[in-house]
């Protein structure tokens, strides 16, 4: 609920930090994220994006007033002491900026597919988790057997996932977490769904209810 979150930060004089390092490229109709989608990016005071992950570069940002940025530029140590992006990682940002400003058919064709995969999963009788985004998370609840099925994954399937362990996630809900693509077809889908299926036998592991 962003919108009531900026609500409550009016009326009590606060700053609001969204970060959408999972959103900016991905929603929105010109890609500015879940704040631009929910038409709410103009009350907030800083919004932190990532030029990795959408825009397939790497390195990272804020947006913010100006005066919020000269505060952060003369005294957060994780800028002050970080090198700058070079000459052609910028050029390559451009250009996938302005191309998903422009572009729709890449964040159509993700939903499409995560939605697809998403599907894929349940029927399966895999414990896909109920999700809004373009993230189809896999609960596992245990961390060895999370790193053991990405181990066999890579290995015999030439796929690879990082599994999500504790505390980027709390103990017990260790997951993997899957992001397809707008060009991942139909028959990659099917190929991911039955390796899993097959794991998941193998480890003798819960399935969905």
């Amino acid at each position: 609920p962003i919108a009531a979150i900026c609500d409550l930060a009016d009326r009590y004089n606060a700053l609001t930090y969204l970060d959408e390092v999972h959103a900016v490229g991905m929603y929105g109709p010109r890609g500015g994220g879940i704040s631009e989608r929910d038409g709410v990016a103009d009350r907030l005071t800083i919004i932190e994006g990532t030029l990795g992950k959408a825009f397939g570069v790497m390195g990272g940002y804020i947006a913010a007033d100006r005066q919020v940025i000269d505060v952060i530029r003369s005294y957060a140590p994780g800028f002050i002491f970080t090198t700058w992006l070079s000459p052609v990682l910028v050029a390559g940002v451009l250009a996938s900026v302005r191309h998903l400003k422009g572009s729709s058919a890449e964040r159509d064709g993700q939903q499409a597919a995560a939605a697809r995969l998403k599907a894929m999963f349940a029927d399966a009788g895999l414990p896909v988790m109920d999700t809004a985004t373009h993230i189809v998370p896999l609960m596992v609840g245990d961390p060895v057997k999370a790193k053991k099925i990405s181990d066999i994954l890579l290995a015999e399937y030439g796929v690879y996932v990082q599994p999500i362990n504790y505390p980027t996630v709390p103990r017990g809900t260790e997951r993997l977490r899957f992001t397809p693509g707008p060009a991942h077809d139909e028959a990659m889908m099917v190929e991911l769904t039955q390796a899993l299926a097959e794991i998941w036998s193998r480890l003798e592991l819960k399935k969905a209810a």
